[in-house]
């Protein structure tokens, strides 16, 4: 029996993705009535070398009908699986997630919704999510999917007040598009999200339109939650004003939403991230991929050698089969490496690195493709710094055998207008259940005990420190875990590097 879960390609295709065209734009002069012959001479001249460096400027395009060996399309192949698999991520999540029959929670935990709506929950994400690592213990989130050149989507924001919000937006590059958040003074009101392609007239009542550079889109909200049974009571009533819908329901009023009421909807299970991107069949999706998404300046080739590839695939099974074990050569020998936080970003001091172009990647494509398989769903380097280690100040391997401490210096805590936060991660990048439920400590928790001289000790471990050090443990699992600090809104010392991340110092 076929679940509504399955994704499958026609599901993809019935998301209405369509090829990008190109225009040839040509650009002509009026000429006076009355000109001098050196001026006739002069503007023919001009005319003609104008010609010359036309002509010139057309590039020959691969060549149709050549016989590509086995090499040159593993080479071929292992770039556009570095180039596509963000992409084909986003594709899958999509076809998935909007298969859900009504707004809900899947398995009880995750927000999804039918395309163009948004899933919000009401309280911190459980601890049993798996659709996508790194998550935020210290915000109320969100999520929808759309696909905004048929459908747009209306944006409703309410007054937050003074609490920090952002609703992340991203295309299908896994690119933040459209900036709403506290950081940006944006104003309660009806926003139009819209495709690269669509054409109407701005709405009465629509506050203001934002355009994404691509049909595929999707948003993750994040309002900040201190970590305090009065403020997870006091944040309703704004959360419930979070409502995401197609333009063909607005009617200019603000819709409420009482989301801790959200029915349990049925879908995968996974003691990891789920598996979005399928080797197998990456190849069979990419030509989509690339029909999705127009070539970014400079992308022209790559995008013409890879459709030679799937072209010239297309019709010769030999071929094929080398794609197909070339993908999986590819997840094992180039994504998977991802994992480690050291092959992603820049490093940032005492064993950590920081990321580095996050949510607007461009033709970064190893920061792209190293975020969409580490920490998928970034927020942009002005809206958030991360800082993640596997190791501690030594260089050893972190593991719950053992236990740390991460001292903040007085005054040296991030620097940030929103907030920060530290947090443990499991070897699958996701959290460590445990009998306190807790899974980071920062501006959220109103009992951090402080050091006689102002510092801030964490302690981090699979044994509590004990007495009135447990306010300010975070649990480990027993094999590896790793940290990673967030940083909301950084202040000049997160945005220019110059604060650093505390050395984590092994004590027993």
């Amino acid at each position: 029996m076929t679940s509504i879960w399955d994704i499958t390609r026609r599901d993809a295709m019935k998301l209405g993705a369509g090829a990008g065209s190109l225009a040839a734009i040509g650009t002509g002069a009026a000429v006076p009535v009355t000109l001098s012959t050196a001026s006739v001479l002069a503007a023919t001249e001009t005319a003609q070398a104008q010609s010359t460096k036309g002509a010139e400027s057309v590039v020959t395009e691969p060549a149709t009908g050549v016989t590509i060996h086995p090499e040159y399309a593993r080479t071929i192949a292992q770039m556009a699986y570095v180039w596509g698999w963000p992409i084909v991520n986003m594709m899958n999540r999509r076809a998935t997630i909007t298969q859900a029959p009504t707004v809900g929670l899947m398995n009880g935990v995750l927000p999804v919704a039918p395309r163009g709506h948004l899933g919000m929950l009401h309280d911190y994400i459980d601890p049993a999510e798996t659709f996508v690592t790194c998550p935020n213990q210290d915000v109320v989130y969100g999520l929808g999917f759309f696909s905004l050149d048929e459908e747009p989507v209306v944006a409703q924001v309410p007054d937050f007040g003074d609490r920090f919000w952002v609703y992340a937006m991203y295309d299908a590059r896994t690119d933040q598009f459209g900036h709403l958040g506290k950081a940006y003074n944006s104003k309660p009101g009806f926003y139009l999200l819209v495709g690269p392609r669509w054409k109407g007239l701005k709405p009465a009542g629509i506050t203001d339109i934002i355009r994404c550079p691509t049909e595929l889109a999707n948003t993750i909200p994040r309002i900040f939650q201190d970590d305090t049974p009065e403020d997870k009571k006091a944040i309703q009533a704004v959360v419930n004003q979070i409502v995401f819908y197609p333009l063909k329901e607005f009617d200019g009023q603000m819709k409420t939403i009482e989301w801790s009421k959200l029915p349990s909807v049925p879908g995968p299970k996974s003691d990891g991230e789920t598996k979005w991107v399928v080797p197998e069949k990456f190849f069979d999706q990419l030509g989509e991929a690339l029909d999705t998404v127009d070539a970014l300046p400079g992308e022209e080739a790559l995008y013409a050698q890879f459709r030679l590839l799937l072209d010239s695939a297309a019709k010769d099974p030999e071929l094929k089969k080398i794609l197909l074990t070339t993908a999986v050569e590819s997840e094992q020998k180039i994504i998977q490496p991802f994992f480690q936080w050291k092959y992603n970003g820049r490093p940032a001091g005492n064993g950590w690195n920081r990321s580095t172009n996050n949510a607007q990647f461009g033709i970064d494509y190893y920061n792209r493709t190293g975020t969409a398989k580490s920490n998928m769903f970034d927020n942009r380097p002005t809206e958030t710094q991360y800082f993640y280690a596997d190791d501690d100040g030594a260089g050893a391997e972190l593991n719950g055998s053992g236990s740390y401490e991460i001292s903040f210096p007085p005054g040296q805590e991030p620097p940030v207008s929103g907030f920060w936060s530290l947090t443990m991660y499991n070897d699958k990048h996701l959290f460590h259940p445990n009998e306190l439920k807790r899974y980071s400590l920062g501006t959220k928790n109103k009992n951090l005990k402080r050091n006689p001289d102002g510092s801030l000790t964490l302690y981090a471990g699979a044994k509590s420190p004990g007495g009135d050090k447990q306010s300010n443990w975070l649990p480990a699992p027993d094999g590896h875990f790793s940290l990673y600090i967030r940083a909301y809104w950084g202040k000049e010392g997160i945005l220019d590097g110059s604060w650093k991340p505390p050395v984590i110092r092994k004590v027993t």
